[in-house]
């Protein structure tokens, strides 16, 4: 039982790190939405994606936190499974010993309360087949930075020349070899969403 106890914790504690990963990624979007105002696209850009990893954060801690309970619940119907065929041995005892005397109405008694456990076995396999079925069904959205920083510039209703990837009117010409390494990290950041 010390295991269960400690599994729901854990799994509480999951769900914590999934709620400040939501206010962490919340805060990263109001930061894109400054940046944008301010006309800062490479900063908004970063933002948006500190945002999207804070979300595959909340996602990953959610989904470990839903297999802990789904643990939780298989321990602890094994518990209750447990308890109930020690109950269904006893009641087989007694319907032996009811037999042996021949009293119907004390064998009638013990069969209907052979029938109740069966009943309640069948009633809780039945309850954790339906919850295991729907505790492994989370699934994480796919987006990317500039459909989040577009999102965001149309909820605050902000005009975005980030139409992605182009030179601003302002922007600085950018050495090629930091070309490369922005390329190399979308490409990163692609793979890292792909696996996640």
């Amino acid at each position: 039982m010390q295991q269960i106890m400690d599994l729901k914790f854990t799994s509480k504690s999951l769900q914590r790190q999934a709620r400040k990963c939501e206010k962490e990624e919340k805060a990263e979007k109001l930061k894109v939405k400054k940046a944008i105002e301010k006309g800062n696209m490479d900063g908004a850009r970063i933002y948006a994606e500190n945002s999207i990893r804070k979300r595959s954060e909340q996602m990953n801690y959610l989904r470990l936190s839903s297999r802990l309970d789904a643990v939780v619940a298989r321990l602890d119907t094994q518990a209750k499974m447990t308890s109930i065929s020690k109950s269904m041995g006893n009641i087989v005892k007694s319907l032996e010993s009811t037999l042996a005397t021949g009293n119907l109405q004390k064998m009638s008694e013990t069969m209907d309360q052979f029938e109740k456990q069966f009943v309640n076995m069948e009633v809780q396999a039945e309850f954790m087949e339906s919850s295991m079925a729907g505790s492994t069904s989370l699934s994480t959205p796919e987006s990317d930075v500039n459909s989040l920083m577009q999102q965001v510039a149309d909820d605050y209703g902000l005009e975005v020349s980030v139409g992605l990837p182009q030179a601003a009117a302002h922007a600085v010409s950018v050495k090629n070899t930091e070309k490369v390494d922005e390329d190399d990290l979308t490409r990163r950041l692609a793979e890292l969403k792909a696996r996640g």
